[in-house]
């Protein structure tokens, strides 16, 4: 076995049982986030990439054919290719983008990594970028073409890095790092052939982009789930506000000598209201959202009950099966009421409508009340801590998102994302 053979095992010998491990603890995990799944297809692929190389490796000064060679060079083309993007897929998801343009540039990315694999496909039978004769591989001057979308697939990680917001700086080093350690590999590799410096980068960044990004994400969630829960407790008990229980007991007080039956009936929505916000303080996990809808109904049937005309209620209600956190929809409704349709003299609509698309399930809390300014909603106006906490919940328990339109003097309109 020559030096660069015993280089090259080397380096798959090494990453592969790397490569297993990881697979291993994703796999083992409960409750694996979506960017944690793509992770683990990279990671399988990516060790299915080695064993083949190893393979190779072993076996190739055995070649007298060319068959075996082309089969082989052509294999790891395609997948250089694949491997490039299954990355690129991985840090779209993490990265958590559901814009127009990130759309696009998925779209884009896909199309291209299509053509390559067509121009891979095409060189077997007609040589593009290599050739294989007398069993030997041979690049062709256009070989440095066949890297263009492993750069541009990087590019692309890259822009998408510096440009979000949503990522720490933790992070964003993280994949500015594994974006440059294999395009500089690659570039080196043309001055010392025969060795794989690529694969060794993809094993330098991989460690990297595990450590940095997801050990770290873990142990951030981690100190974000007991923050959570803190601040849960609080934005819960919050919902039993002692004006709403002396207004609520005082319309049942009034209905009694009028309409015993009818006070019956709001008595037992109102203790309804009051277990279900006190079971919801010692649930940590997710509901169904018809749980939460119950609630809902709950809430403004006692509300009804106090404002009569002022207020009407519609729902278009039309998907269900989802789970989201407990109480996370409820206070954005008791919002909408509240600060939105009770302070117009003449009241007005609260619509609660749920839909789903290809990506997520939407859930809308619109009314056409009197409105506020948003800028103060982003800027952490204190008037608005409730809507925050909801959407810090949203966030870290589903991984959804949360936004917020408004304008005085027509209303505001909530949008959840619960995404699947």
């Amino acid at each position: 076995m020559d030096v660069k053979t015993a280089f090259n095992s080397a380096i798959c010998l090494i990453a592969i049982p790397i490569l297993l491990i990881h697979i291993v603890n994703l796999l083992i995990k409960k409750g694996k986030r979506r960017d944690e799944m793509f992770l683990l297809l990279f990671f399988v692929f990516t060790a299915v990439h080695f064993a083949v190389y190893l393979i190779f490796n072993l076996l190739k000064h055995t070649f007298v054919s060319n068959v075996p060679a082309l089969a082989f060079y052509s294999c790891f083309y395609m997948m250089n290719n694949t491997e490039s993007f299954l990355f690129f897929a991985f840090a779209i998801v993490f990265f958590s983008r559901k814009d127009k343009v990130s759309e696009a540039i998925g779209a884009a990315n896909f199309a291209f990594y299509l053509v390559y694999i067509a121009l891979d496909i095409i060189n077997i039978f007609h040589p593009i970028f290599f050739y294989v004769e007398n069993a030997t591989y041979t690049r062709l001057p256009t070989m440095p073409l066949s890297q263009i979308y492993e750069f541009v697939t990087l590019a692309g990680v890259f822009v998408l890095t510096i440009i979000n917001k949503k990522i720490n700086r933790t992070e964003k080093i993280a994949f500015i790092i594994y974006c440059f350690i294999p395009a500089v590999a690659v570039i080196v590799q043309d001055f010392v052939p025969g060795y794989a410096i690529g694969y060794l980068s993809i094993v330098i960044a991989i460690e990297i982009l595990v450590l940095f990004v997801n050990v770290q994400k873990n142990a951030d969630l981690a100190n974000e789930a007991k923050r959570n829960k803190e601040a849960e407790i609080k934005i819960m008990m919050s919902q039993i506000q002692p004006h709403f229980i002396y207004n609520t007991l005082s319309s049942i007080s009034t209905l009694i000598p009028i309409d015993q039956a009818k006070a019956q009936n709001a008595l037992d929505e109102f203790t309804e209201y009051l277990r279900a916000n006190l079971s919801a303080l010692s649930d940590t996990g997710l509901i169904p959202f018809n749980e939460e809808l119950k609630h809902i109904k709950t809430y403004l049937s006692l509300e009804k009950l106090r404002f009569n005309e002022r207020l009407n209620v519609v729902f278009d209600i039309k998907t269900d099966d989802f789970l989201i956190p407990p109480l996370s929809i409820q206070p954005l409704v008791e919002n909408a009421v509240k600060h939105g349709i009770l302070k117009n003299l003449e009241g007005g609509t609260v619509t609660i409508r749920t839909y789903e698309n290809r990506d997520a399930f939407i859930i809308e809390v619109i009314d056409d009340g009197v409105g506020f300014d948003v800028s103060k909603y982003t800027s952490g106006g204190s008037k608005h801590i409730g809507l925050q906490n909801v959407k810090s919940r949203i966030v870290s328990m589903v991984r959804g998102d949360m936004e917020v339109e408004s304008e005085i003097g027509k209303g505001t309109k909530i949008t959840v994302a619960i995404y699947k």
